[in-house]
């Protein structure tokens, strides 16, 4: 009855090309419930020149789990719409840690290199010591002749 595609939220396409009656049919639901379902805030699909609406293929997924979380589990729109949010305002924190783990690798890159460079300079002995005797080595002055 209904074409069956199989898409993952972060392997769609967010291209907003399908019009509503196709967003509608490969989601199972009716276009009416679409329009409600934008009116609500828990799909915002975009707008071509004449204001009809577009889909994406990520629309269509989180239409689907959309109807999945209200059909299967229970949950009631307003609680769909708070759990859509958290997970994309968690989506957008790991991708925020994602950058600054690369930014904090990068800049103890950079600390290492100039450690590196500048190492040939600093902390080393005048004199190398090739062998660590524990030997205790005391120095008297030399006797002049005169005494």
């Amino acid at each position: 009855m209904y074409e069956e595609i199989s898409i993952s939220m972060e392997q769609a396409s967010d291209a907003k090309v399908l019009i509503i009656s196709v967003a509608a049919r490969l989601a199972g639901m009716h276009p009416q419930t679409l329009r409600q379902y934008d009116r609500l805030g828990l799909v915002q699909p975009g707008r071509a020149g004449g204001g009809g609406r577009r889909y994406s293929e990520r629309d269509v997924a989180l239409l689907r789990e959309v109807q999945r979380l209200s059909q299967e589990d229970g949950v009631n729109l307003a609680g769909i719409k708070r759990i859509i949010g958290l997970e994309q305002l968690v989506n957008d924190l790991q991708h925020r840690v994602a950058e600054l783990e690369q930014e904090l690798e990068s800049a103890y890159a950079r600390m290492a290199q100039r450690e590196a460079m500048s190492r040939p300079y600093s902390g080393r002995d005048l004199v190398r010591q090739e062998n660590h005797s524990t030997a205790l080595v005391v120095w008297r002055p030399r006797r002049s002749p005169d005494r």
